[in-house]
């Protein structure tokens, strides 16, 4: 009988324990929030448009120069080394597993002089030895150590989404940057050559006015002229210097010369055709982080939520004693101890309450936050749409604007030396002309670094590798 009712309660407190184990787990369970996507983004991809999910490096295919300034960048570039070791540390701390018990083992030695039972009024004199091994286990009742385990494994997601998206960053400044030293290169060389072309103005005015056809004026005008384009020469060239040193601190390098390719004018127009709206929220990184820190937030609710319950802590130690040091291999005693400790909140002045409305306003602002980034990442997308297209047409019309400005100057300058028209006409028409060049290379510029800043609105190339392989794989029609 006695045998049985030992087996009874030994049941009843393995079904106890495996309850009290595997407990129900407090606060909200995490879903997305509903964020109205719309259908398309209005605006039908050209025919040749490349797919998003390419490779960076096929982005940049046609300047192999660049390509390799970009991996020189993600090597070495200090702040996507600093979101490697975030997102390195996040990782350390989501491995953190505190449902296990925590064993510690242990030994103490004391000598002491005191009063010991039985010993009379004399004090006595002793030793005291112990090695031991020690458990605490916190049962997880409501679920506090699991969201706040579900809370880092979030934050670590989020860091890694973090780290992806300062590598786009990088990868689309120093491709933007790559081209707008490009564009200033081609505005520095448009600055040299009119400075050679007004100079050989300037000699054409002076032998007009040596063969009395002339005046001063006319000189005066055209050494003027001369002098203005010369006063650009140096602010491009400071201009240049400057990129290059941007450039370099994209490349972790020390201040000097960045490398060329190609020439901007020889990079064929791109065009990346988009994806539906809604995979913008799978595949761009500032989303899914941003959503993760939602999902860290929202566990956290659930942790301010279980402190509000009793907490349950056993404890138990084993191991020996003895008054010599010899003897605690041999001669020693066993010892061993078992308890449990319930703690509940009792009055703390409002206190957890008060926490768990602050951790619930940071839920708010999470989700806030993630709503914002998703309009956001619309918004980005839909302006890099019309932008590649905006671009390929004011590319167009400056062409042209700079086709018909270099005739006007021919015909104005034919028409000075012919005597039909004042040397005016000839300033006028090589102002306009320079002005539409510069205008030129800016245009250019912008017409590459649309392409580029698509691909990034895009989340591109979610499943490629982050630098190119030996052998990469032919991207899909």
């Amino acid at each position: 009988m006695q045998g049985r009712k030992n087996k009874f309660w030994a049941s009843a407190m393995s079904l106890v324990v495996l309850a009290l184990a595997t407990g129900c787990a407090v606060g909200p369970n995490y879903r997305r929030p509903v964020v109205e996507v719309p259908n398309s983004f209005g605006i039908l991809a050209e025919q040749d448009a490349l797919p998003s999910d390419l490779g960076w490096w096929e982005i940049v295919r046609d300047d192999p120069v660049l390509k390799d300034l970009v991996v020189e960048a993600i090597n070495k570039n200090q702040d996507l080394r600093i979101a490697i070791k975030r997102m390195e540390e996040a990782r350390a701390l989501a491995g953190i597993n505190h449902l296990w018990p925590s064993i510690d083992a242990g030994a103490s030695a004391r000598r002491q002089r005191g009063l010991v039972a039985g010993a009379g009024p004399k004090t006595v004199l002793g030793n005291n030895f112990s090695a031991d091994l020690s458990a605490s286990w916190e049962l997880d009742l409501w679920g506090r150590i699991r969201r706040s385990r579900e809370s880092d494994q979030a934050q670590y997601l989020a860091s890694e989404y973090g780290r992806r998206a300062v590598l786009l960053s990088l990868i689309g400044d120093v491709v933007g940057g790559y081209y707008q030293l490009q564009a200033l290169d081609m505005q520095l060389e448009t600055a040299r050559r009119t400075v050679e072309v007004r100079r050989k103005s300037l000699v054409l005015v002076d032998r007009r006015m040596i063969g009395g056809v002339g005046d001063k004026l006319e000189t005066s005008q055209s050494a003027s002229s001369v002098a203005l384009a010369e006063a650009t020469v140096p602010q491009f060239e400071q201009a240049v210097h400057e990129q290059e040193n941007r450039l370099n601190l994209l490349l972790g390098r020390i201040p000097g010369p960045i490398e060329r390719g190609g020439s901007l004018q020889a990079i064929p127009p791109k065009s990346i055709a988009p994806d539906l709206p809604s995979t913008l929220l799978e595949r761009r990184p500032d989303v899914k982080r941003s959503e993760e820190l939602l999902r860290a937030a929202n566990a956290q609710v659930g942790v301010a939520t279980a402190n509000l319950f009793p907490s349950l802590r056993l404890t138990g130690s084993l191991g020996y004693q003895s008054m010599e040091l010899s003897d605690l291999t041999s001669g020693s005693q066993k010892a061993w101890s078992v308890g449990g400790g319930l703690l509940a909140p009792v009055f703390r002045g409002g206190e957890l309450r008060r926490q768990r409305q602050a951790t619930i306003a940071r839920w708010e602002q999470a989700k806030a936050s993630y709503e914002k980034t998703v309009l956001t990442a619309l918004g980005d997308t839909s302006n890099a749409l019309k932008g590649v297209t905006t671009a390929k047409g004011i590319v167009k019309a400056q062409m042209s604007a700079v086709d018909s400005l270099k005739e006007a100057e021919r015909i104005a300058t034919m028409r000075y030396e012919g005597g039909v028209s004042p040397y005016l006409e000839v300033l006028d028409a090589q102002r306009q002309l320079f002005s539409a060049e510069l205008s030129l290379a800016e245009a250019l510029c912008e017409q590459q670094k649309t392409v580029i800043r698509l691909y990034l609105a895009l989340g591109g190339g979610w499943s490629q590798p982050e630098r190119p392989t030996e052998n990469p794989p032919l991207p899909q029609p």
